[in-house]
């Protein structure tokens, strides 16, 4: 692509980023972007501005868009603490291994390493976060910078960086700029062949394999069913490959970790070859020990970096399984599988009763479970952090619903903006965010953001009025809970004053009525849940936790008065 000489560079990076498919970008204008602005401005009907509140949720919101489509995620920000501001999205879009471009504005080329106002280091500050981190010196190398910026976000999935004194976007191209090529190639990958043929062997030899999936496996839905039928081996999801496979196939048995189900915990220690499948699950205290373990991962680095496997198959999570379901015989029955589905059906029931409780005050379950009647086949559900996070993964059941959420940063604040990218990525689908009030308050401000846009997205907010998780780890560790109260806030009516609708729900009596009345609107909605505070005890408790928790309530007796025996039972029902 040739661009012709006398064009303001901002109009002709405006073009590349309309060239690559980017179609939005998050941020919020500032002295050191006005420039670029004014540029994006006149091509409003191909690239849209959304203007946020914060620049953390423009990060987080390019980053849950990246996560949702794999296309490009952008954000756009001033120098200085709007820069500092982006910083928490764009390490959720590292740790996630999402494609995101931040274009980061900075003070005129003539003050660079003056000490300018606003000025910072921001080659230095951005080096850890970014694959791609360079500041421009003149217009002539923007076009090209931009360019690669781009490919290396796709290429590395990762952060970009791209920071521009304002004075360059308004600096005319002074000759023919010949760009590179605006597209991206990728390779499919395919581990050797020597390699498959072992995998095969041991995966016909196992008796007991699980195979854990992760996000990786998005996109491969009928590969990994197929496989997982194939083998006769039950399927452990990791948080981020919620929905890949039905939350109540037969195969399925959950999650693993603290989020987890304890017929997953139990197959995990039962296994004798654990299938890694597209995941770098971090938690080892879950995973087996000495057990043969195959992993499949396009990224070679990634095998066994944190888990010691015996086998690597570096290859497309897709291409791989479907090659090995064709190579491998067919098993007929497997005892194994049949003892964790038996195991899996009986863990379904115990949900079941505490989801179909009629009891008040309210329980997050219960919550979950109204809104089964509301949730829409292909909604999007943006889930934030905490003992939410809990509720959905364990409490939601998924058949073809997305799921976005920030997994390996696990920063709260993630529920709204994800469920904002999620609209703007899917305006036809229903979009649920689903959040604790800790988190929603961390980026409440941004509500006005989905009421200004006209975003039709529905918050439910878990109002315990307080920091859940964090209590239940003081607890878990043996200590008397500390500086985790928030106190009161009405949801609904701070949705009301921003211009959207709120609906406050504090009783069994009102949820379905007025969860229904939520859902019927076309217009952004809070839904404030008061709900009472319940430990998000996890699927299998080990003994010291146990012990721990016991001490807690014991100290919590005698210091506050207060008996936690519901938890309790529950806790050592869970042993």
């Amino acid at each position: 692509m040739i661009l012709m000489f006398d064009q303001r560079t901002g109009e002709v990076l405006t073009q590349q980023l309309i060239d690559w498919g980017v179609n939005h970008i998050y941020g919020m204008p500032g002295d050191s972007i006005n420039e670029f602005i004014d540029d994006i401005r006149k091509r409003e009907e191909e690239l849209s501005f959304l203007q946020v509140r914060h620049e953390e949720t423009g990060a987080l919101a390019a980053a849950a868009y990246a996560k949702l489509t794999g296309k490009l995620g952008v954000t756009l920000s001033i120098t200085g603490p709007g820069a500092i501001h982006l910083l928490n999205g764009l390490y959720d879009a590292k740790a996630d291994q999402a494609p995101v471009l931040a274009i980061v504005g900075h003070v005129q080329s003539d003050q660079v390493g003056t000490g300018a106002f606003q000025e910072q280091n921001l080659e230095r500050m951005f080096d850890d976060v970014a694959v791609f981190n360079k500041r421009a010196a003149s217009q002539e190398q923007l076009p090209d910078l931009l360019d690669q910026a781009v490919r290396e976000a796709y290429a590395k999935k990762g952060v970009s960086v791209l920071i521009v004194p304002d004075d360059l976007f308004a600096a005319k191209q002074t000759d023919d700029v010949r760009l590179r090529a605006s597209n991206l190639f990728q390779p499919e990958m395919m581990p050797k062949q020597n390699n498959m043929i072992e995998a095969k062997k041991r995966i016909e030899q196992a008796e007991r394999p699980v195979i854990l999936a992760g996000k990786g496996a998005a996109g491969a839905r009928e590969e990994l069913m197929a496989f997982a039928e194939t083998i006769k081996a039950p399927v452990i999801l990791s948080l981020l490959a919620k929905g890949i496979l039905p939350d109540h196939h037969p195969y399925c048995l959950g999650h693993t970790g603290q989020i987890g189900t304890k017929p997953a915990y139990h197959a995990m220690k039962e296994t004798d070859l654990l299938i890694l499948i597209g995941t770098q699950f971090p938690y080892r205290d879950f995973l087996p020990d000495h057990v043969d373990a195959i992993q499949i991962d396009n990224k070679p680095e990634h095998l066994g970096k944190y888990y010691p496997i015996k086998l690597g198959l570096a290859g497309d999570a897709k291409e791989t399984m479907e090659a090995l379901t064709q190579g491998i015989t067919t098993i007929e029955e497997r005892p194994f599988l049949e003892k964790y589905q038996e195991k899996m059906k009986n863990w379904h029931i115990a949900l079941q009763e505490e989801k179909r409780s009629e009891e008040n005050p309210l329980h997050a379950p219960q919550v979950m479970y109204e809104l089964e009647n509301h949730m829409e086949s292909g909604a999007v559900i943006s889930g934030d952090v905490g003992n939410v996070t809990v509720w959905i993964s364990r409490f939601l059941p998924f058949v073809d619903q997305k799921f976005v959420i920030s997994g390996w940063l696990a920063t709260m604040g993630s529920g709204l903006p994800g469920a904002i990218a999620a609209q703007v990525a899917y305006p036809e689908k229903q979009v649920i965010g689903i959040v604790g009030d800790g988190g929603f308050s961390m980026v409440m401000h941004d509500f006005v953001t989905a009421v200004k846009y006209n975003l039709p997205v529905k918050i439910i907010v878990l109002n315990n009025s307080k920091i859940g998780l964090i209590k239940y780890e003081q607890a878990q560790m043996g200590h008397p809970n500390h500086a985790t109260n928030l106190g009161e806030m009405n949801f609904a009516k701070f949705a009301e004053s921003c211009g959207g609708q709120g609906y406050r729900i504090e009783s069994y009596e009102e949820l379905a009525p007025k969860m229904k009345q939520a859902f019927v609107s076309n217009q952004p909605v809070i839904i404030d849940v008061a709900i009472e505070d319940m430990a998000p005890l996890p699927g299998h408790i080990d003994y010291q936790s146990a012990v721990n928790y016991s001490q807690y309530i014991v100290k919590n007796f005698f210091e506050n008065g207060s008996l936690e025996l519901p938890d309790l039972k529950k806790a050592l029902k869970r042993l």
